[in-house]
């Protein structure tokens, strides 16, 4: 047995063991890496560490940390009533905005991860407030990423038509972004008709105003918060998320006349003034409007910086959030003393593990061994399609423009007799490799999972593998039908 075949062997059996047993599979990943890259591939630890993702591991903590504290000091609440406001308290629209944000953003020069980063904690926290479907929320975000990513500005687009320019072979930025654009566009429609999206039409509008109790509108027929909630937040306080079809908070004080007009008591978290809702969970009068409190205003301050600093100046995602982090922290050390314990740990471990074993996979050769397998196929429509599952299949656990610069230039020799046409080729390549970002062990999906507050996260990245898996298993033959199959010469 071929040590590649081995190699991906034992990934299958991570993945069964993980699935089964309930052990992290980033352990398990990481022991793999260890045990193959030892005995098979004949690596040392600094080979096998060569592929840990250093960079990856830094943005997941310090994207994490920074909306940690954001979460503690009531700015992401500010930020979420905002989004209200903007669409005048449409809540089906917000996660089309949240679409249309991180599009916009990768199709001016932001790498996906980089705008996900910014826009998901933001998103998830919305979700969690108004019980909208996190995979719905989360997803969107994602395929809106990918949605502008290969504009011809773009990092990705810039890349993939590099790449073609300089094998020589014919091509169409055009056709490059418009077909990665349709293609999330259809996918986050079919998303939002089949994860809620029809009932969040039917909830209607919830006050933006403060005027009224926002609430109960906020969470929709039958859903309010249940006892011992923060109605800030739409979560018990410090445990779990908002119950669907819960009955009605029981007064603290059954005997106590209710005055219409006065507002729901709150809990109170760390940087909230007495009788700041800090969201639009709050009822009532002028109580119910969120306030800017210097705290919140240099979170603010710190997330436009994050912006500017990844998009303006090129710096990284994961070390400018963790130095404005740490900013914020010894600024404001009560507001942001839980955050380190809020970082997603467990979603790093995991992540970091897996992606360490696929260097060991591309150390030892084995991606550029199953692509050269499909490029040697006597059938260009099969060698196609063979290339764009692997290209999903890989692009899910690694890199989505690394595994399209292996893929491109294999797809050469047969591109180059003229049976198959290369604009399409590459554009259906593009589509497969980055649409499966959604997957949690993509940095997107990993972002995705680690930013999602108040959810179980266990469930949550069974959602997230789930719907990856069933990407990878359709939106490649799609893209082949559609993209390369018209082409044939």
């Amino acid at each position: 047995m071929s040590p590649e075949l081995v190699s991906i062997l034992v990934l299958v059996v991570v993945f069964v063991i993980a699935t089964t047993r309930s052990v992290n599979m980033g352990a398990l990943a990481f022991a793999a890496a260890f045990g193959v890259g030892t005995l098979v591939a004949d690596l040392d630890a600094d080979g096998i560490f060569a592929g840990f993702p250093g960079d990856l591991f830094v943005v997941l903590v310090g994207v994490t940390y920074l909306f940690a504290i954001a979460r503690a000091n009531g700015t992401t609440d500010w930020l979420v009533h905002a989004a209200v406001r903007l669409v005048r308290g449409r809540v089906a629209l917000i996660p089309w905005v949240m679409f249309a944000l991180t599009g916009a953003l990768t199709a001016i020069g932001a790498v996906s991860p980089a705008a996900v980063a910014i826009v998901a904690p933001i998103a998830l926290s919305f979700a969690t407030r108004y019980a909208i479907s996190p995979l719905l929320m989360g997803t969107m975000v994602v395929h809106g990423a990918q949605a502008g990513g290969f504009s011809p500005i773009s990092i990705y687009g810039s890349i993939v038509n590099g790449i073609v320019e300089r094998e020589g072979l014919p091509g169409s930025e055009v056709t490059l972004f418009l077909a990665s654009l349709i293609a999330n566009l259809l996918i986050a429609g079919v998303l939002f008709a089949l994860f809620g999206g029809r009932k969040l039409w039917a909830r209607g509008s919830v006050p933006t105003d403060g005027a009224t109790g926002e609430g109960d509108a906020g969470f929709g027929d039958g859903e309010t918060p249940g006892p011992g909630t923060d109605a800030t937040s739409g979560t018990a306080t410090g445990t779990g998320p908002v119950t669907s079809g819960a009955t009605p908070a029981t007064p603290a004080t059954p005997t106590a006349p209710a005055a219409p007009a006065s507002p729901t008591a709150v809990a109170v978290r760390p940087g909230r003034e007495a009788g700041d809702t800090g969201g639009p969970g709050g009822t009532g009068g002028t109580e119910g409007i969120i306030r800017l409190t210097p705290a919140r205003i240099a979170t603010l301050t710190a997330l436009v910086a994050l912006v500017v600093a990844v998009l303006g100046f090129d710096l990284d995602a994961g070390l400018t959030a963790v130095t404005l982090a740490v900013v914020l922290s010894t600024a404001w050390p009560d507001d942001s003393r839980r955050a380190v314990g809020e970082i997603a740990w467990s979603t790093v471990l995991l992540i970091c593990g897996v992606l360490t074993y696929v260097g060991v996979l591309e150390e030892m050769g084995t991606i550029t061994w199953a692509g050269e397998g499909v490029g040697g196929i006597g059938v260009p429509l099969l060698a196609a399609v063979l290339l764009c599952y692997i290209g999903a299949v890989v692009s899910a656990f690694a890199s989505s423009v690394g595994i399209m610069g292996a893929l491109i230039p294999l797809a050469v020799p047969f591109l180059a007799q003229g049976e198959i046409g290369a604009v399409g080729m590459v554009a259906a390549l593009a589509v497969s490799a980055t649409v499966v970002d959604v997957s949690p062990f993509s940095t997107n999906g990993a972002l995705v999972l680690a930013a999602a507050p108040d959810v179980d996260r266990e469930r949550f990245f069974r959602q997230l593998m789930v719907y990856g898996g069933i990407v990878v298993a359709a939106v490649p033959a799609l893209a082949w039908l559609v993209l390369v199959v018209p082409g044939l010469g």
